[in-house]
């Protein structure tokens, strides 16, 4: 197995806004990651859909649903990287649009990502329904629309 000296850049957050199908959208994103080499070691890209519940206009969350989704949101995040000096994954980016938050990274080791969300979904120990989606992305193609122009 090839080795790979793997240097974890310090997120730079950033935020911009986007509309789809006549609705706002924000977009947290990691810039740090637009130069991020070696791509190679995180191919596998992992989109986790929450669906909001209280809303205000424009499907977007309500203060309350806020105190709700973020925390778990963080909570997910945490796991899911794992050790911060040798993590599992990498936080791209935190999308709000149409009743849904979605948390996407980029994963070292799928199937430790995947356990720890399939405890999840069997323990029932969520504050909201969400879903996910797991899949090789060797190029980072899904990342583009998140990482233009940084």
């Amino acid at each position: 197995m090839k080795e790979f000296k793997v240097e974890i850049p310090e997120d730079k957050p950033e935020l911009f806004k986007f509309n789809q199908d006549n609705l706002p959208g924000i977009v947290y994103v990691n810039a740090a990651l637009s130069g991020f080499e070696p791509k190679k070691v995180f191919v596998w890209h992992l989109s986790i859909i929450i669906n909001l519940e209280n809303l205000i206009e424009n499907g977007m969350p309500s203060i309350e649903e806020r105190e709700i989704v973020d925390p778990f949101g963080d909570e997910l995040e945490k796991n899911i990287r794992g050790d911060l000096e040798k993590p599992n994954a990498l936080f791209l980016a935190r999308v709000t649009w149409n009743a849904t938050r979605e948390l996407i990274f980029r994963v070292f080791d799928p199937e430790i990502a995947n356990d720890y969300l399939q405890s999840i979904i069997s323990s029932k120990s969520y504050p909201r329904e969400f879903d996910f989606r797991m899949e090789e992305d060797f190029e980072w193609q899904k990342t583009e629309f998140y990482l233009q122009g940084y």
